[in-house]
């Protein structure tokens, strides 16, 4: 990890090691989710997809990790575990379709788009910590829209459509309940010098991509 010229600012230090924490949390739980969903998944391909990305996942954890005890984070969660919990059975509860939504669609692609609007403000030890699991990510969201395709292909015209103009609902719904959490995220990206209505407008602007990839 990159050492040289660790932040001095203390706003900055501790807004993006909230940001780190939250970013590592996502990730276990991710991995968690996913080591869960395996054994029912529908297929092999679908198996072998969901156990790479555990792998992934956990990789991302590690060198997070690492690179927080060099930054000095406080690593406080910044999840619950009451939080952490509704998460967990959430995605649990959900049918293989509707999982694939909401993690790829929402979790990854959304979450890694406004990740990545904070990578060119970051300190250079940040970024250099981001950037396998960044990566990595788009992988995963390759994975999930293809898969998607794949199984909007197989049901019959009104189902898909159905479930196609649900899609923007769900992700509305998802991101009311993280901000129903009651974590300042705004004020996280503000003190690291991002605009936070502009990274607003960058993560609309990804899930109409998303969406139109997935009824294409």
């Amino acid at each position: 990890m990159n050492t040289q010229n660790l932040p001095v600012d203390p706003t900055y230090r501790d807004a993006m090691g909230q940001l780190l924490v939250l970013y590592t949390q996502v990730d276990r739980l991710i991995m968690e989710i996913c080591a869960e969903r395996i054994a029912t998944a529908p297929d092999e391909a679908a198996k072998l997809a969901l156990a790479k990305q555990v792998g992934d996942e956990s990789r991302h954890v590690a060198i997070q990790r690492e690179w927080m005890e060099t930054f000095g984070t406080d690593t406080t969660a910044v999840i619950n575990p009451a939080q952490e919990d509704a998460i967990r059975a959430h995605f649990r509860a959900l049918p293989w379709l509707e999982f694939l939504a909401d993690m790829y669609l929402c979790v990854e692609a959304l979450g890694s788009e406004a990740v990545e609007k904070v990578v060119p403000l970051a300190d250079p030890g940040t970024r250099e910590s981001l950037h396998v699991p960044l990566s990595d990510e788009l992988d995963h969201i390759a994975f999930g829209i293809s898969r998607l395709q794949h199984e909007l292909a197989g049901l019959p015209d009104p189902q898909r459509a159905a479930f196609l103009a649900k899609i923007p609902r769900r992700i509305e719904e998802l991101a009311d309940a993280f901000d129903g959490m009651g974590l300042d995220v705004s004020k996280m990206f503000e003190a690291v010098g991002a605009d936070y209505a502009e990274l607003c407008t960058a993560v609309l602007k990804r899930r109409d991509e998303v969406l139109e990839q997935v009824a294409a």
